[in-house]
């Protein structure tokens, strides 16, 4: 029987999971599979779901969560789900477990990012051993750091993606003003996220700033999930609205990843990560992003020489849960 290293990436949409060897590395996953989080009732069902037929022994696991993470549970902020180390090592034979946030396993993943998994969009002058923020817009908000520590970057997890939404633009204060009829508590994945785009767009349309043309109504009401449809109209340049939805999103990341830089002075740069950035690129590459980034006062020249990158591994979460599993440290290499 082969003893093989457990790593996962669980989501409010799916979750990931995948068994490595440590002659192999955290690149090249043996077995890997996707399920779809809200078709299982805990993560204790998919593990057995993804180990049922294999002649695998698991030896130790590191998962990573969308959810803040005590101790040994973790709460997937997007689902109902409760994690916890006990029962999951119960899953896989009694060996250790380790939870990590989300955005903490990103985090692990990006010393080890090779030059093709990232975009560039600001070139920056890194500093050597400077800290490092990543900020993910996927379904939700995340953010983490990485500060130099010894000889190498160690994550640091966190829950910025949930603090106050503070505008920068008239428009902002008035899409701020829009929300608070709406919700008792506006953070930024309120605005800039999956399940942000659509309050945009909402904004846009029952403020009158932007027409929702009758076909375009009549698709989001049939969609399931309204946010790809937007992001797809927008890219394609068809509609006029989803292209102003994008627009102030762009603004927004690009606002709050300044913001992330300059608490955690990431001086050797600020990764985006999640599954939107890389579908949007186009807008990424415009001056608006970087404009927002850079929008700080007397610090637009210091955030200026920061570097901004899209990562563009397709599964990033994983791979630094892997990464941190097989105790993975490229410095040291």
């Amino acid at each position: 029987m082969k003893k093989l290293f457990l790593a996962g990436d669980v989501g409010g949409t799916k979750t990931v999971l995948a068994l490595y060897s440590s002659d192999q590395g955290p690149d090249r996953p043996l077995e890997e599979a996707t399920f779809p989080s809200n078709d299982y009732v805990s993560l204790e069902e998919v593990i057995q779901a993804f180990l049922a037929g294999k002649n695998a022994s698991v030896v130790r696991a590191s998962i990573g969560v969308a959810g803040p993470v005590r101790g040994t549970q973790a709460h997937v902020t997007n689902l109902l789900w409760v994690v916890d180390t006990s029962s999951i090592s119960q899953a896989i034979g009694g060996s250790p477990v380790d939870l990590l946030n989300d955005l903490e396993a990103i985090a692990y993943a990006v010393p080890s990012l090779a030059p093709s998994d990232l975009e560039t969009l600001n070139p920056g002058e890194p500093e050597e051993h400077g800290a490092l923020g990543v900020i993910a817009p996927g379904t939700g908000l995340g953010e983490s750091f990485l500060v130099w520590i010894g000889n190498h970057h160690v994550p640091q997890a966190s829950e910025g993606g949930h603090s106050n939404f503070a505008p920068s633009t008239l428009i902002e204060v008035e899409l701020l003003r829009y929300l608070m009829h709406r919700f008792d508590h506006i953070s930024h994945e309120r605005v800039c996220s999956g399940m942000g785009l659509p309050n945009l767009y909402a904004f846009l349309r029952d403020t009158q700033r932007s027409a929702e043309p009758e076909l375009l109504r009549e698709k989001l009401a049939r969609a399931p999930d309204p946010t790809p449809l937007i992001i797809q109209a927008a890219i394609a340049g068809k509609m006029e609205i989803c292209v102003e939805t994008l627009n102030l999103f762009v603004s927004i990341l690009g606002s709050e990843a300044g913001n992330l830089a300059l608490k955690v002075m990431a001086t050797g740069g600020i990764y985006l990560g999640g599954g939107i950035p890389p579908r949007i690129l186009p807008y990424l590459k415009q001056a608006a992003f970087l404009r927002a980034f850079t929008n700080k006062g007397r610090f637009a020249e210091m955030l200026s020489k920061v570097p901004v990158h899209v990562i563009l591994h397709p599964q990033a979460g994983l791979f630094g849960a892997a990464c941190h599993v097989l105790g993975w440290q490229p410095e040291e290499a």
